[in-house]
């Protein structure tokens, strides 16, 4: 078994997988990586299944020690990450020493990076899944964010002598800006909204505001007016889904949502682009684009065939769940 040591946990440091499904009915909410498709190019890149666990970090990134040789892949975020005091490059597996120390710096792009060991981090599951619940204080390490002093293991996997050298083909590397174009499909609730507010929600750009964060993104921008005051039953959120509270200020929930809410939903963001927006940051501007759900499934399907086919040299496992 391998050890990391936690020399600073950065601001946000947690143990994610895909997430945590089969229990919304039991108000247990999913969880998991807020991009899930970098969380499955790391693993992928260094052998592992796609929906392992990893290491989801951000802004802030921590400071380990690794007490033991192992290969990693750094993906979604830059967050300058340096290994002993050297840029360390992303989107493909890198050899780590014994002793050797990777930091993080300022943010260049991006607000999440993920880091996947070869083999996997050794943390239980709980309810079938790895991933950090942090409200409800369950799953990952020890339920919560890592901090100076943790141990985390990680099971020994094939290093690169084995696998060969992997890495993400350019042109599949996402990119990150502060202004970020997400699909949406209309809907469920959109009967709830005026034709101005549903004009307004395609058209009219939105900020990134203060108070978001895993469990939804809070916007800022024009008001977005209910043509009634009937109030409805509170029924299951979906990620991507956008609320309207009164205020008419949009809020997206992601992975950490609520398993029911009770404001109306005037459109929900495509799984495909999600990752996107998990990667924007206070400040960043959201632009809004009408899709169907056709398209939805093709834009979905594409960003599977990149993972499946996107890795260049040694082969990949199949991919799972996504």
């Amino acid at each position: 078994m391998g050890t990391v040591e936690v020399i600073k946990g950065g601001l946000l440091t947690t143990v994610q997988d895909l997430g945590r499904y089969g229990h919304q009915a039991s108000g247990m909410p999913v969880a998991g990586a807020m991009d899930t498709f970098s969380l499955q190019a790391a693993n992928l890149l260094v052998g592992n299944n796609p929906g392992d666990g990893a290491l989801e970090i951000t802004l802030a990134g921590p400071r380990l020690r690794f007490l033991s040789p192992a290969d990693i892949a750094i993906t979604g975020a830059d967050l300058s990450p340096t290994l002993d005091g050297q840029p360390l490059p992303m989107w493909v597996n890198c050899p780590v020493e014994r002793g050797s120390i990777l930091t993080f710096g300022p943010p260049c792009s991006g607000c999440r990076s993920y880091l996947a060991v070869s083999g996997g981090w050794d943390v239980e599951p709980v309810l079938g899944s790895r991933s950090t619940y942090l409200r409800g204080q369950l799953g990952g390490f020890q339920g919560r964010a890592l901090k100076e002093g943790d141990q985390l293991l990680f099971h020994p996997g094939k290093r690169i002598d084995q696998l060969g050298t992997r890495r993400l083909r350019p042109d599949n590397i996402p990119v990150y800006s502060h202004e970020v174009t997400v699909r949406a499909i209309l809907g469920p609730q959109e009967h709830f909204f005026s034709k101005d507010a549903i004009d307004t929600f395609f058209s009219k750009p939105y900020r990134v505001g203060a108070l978001s964060d895993r469990m939804g993104y809070r916007l800022e921008g024009p008001r977005l007016n209910r043509q009634t005051d009937k109030e409805m039953i509170s029924d299951a959120t979906a990620l991507g889904a956008v609320q309207v509270p009164p205020d008419g200020q949009p809020i997206v929930l992601m992975a950490d949502r609520q398993t029911t809410g009770g404001y109306p939903k005037i459109a929900t963001v495509i799984t495909a682009d999600i990752p996107f927006l998990a990667q924007a940051k206070m400040g960043d501007t959201v632009h809004f684009v009408p899709c169907d759900i056709q398209q939805a499934q093709s834009f979905l399907r594409r960003q599977r065939d990149i993972l499946r086919n996107g890795i260049m040299n040694g082969s990949c496992p199949p991919l799972e769940v996504y």
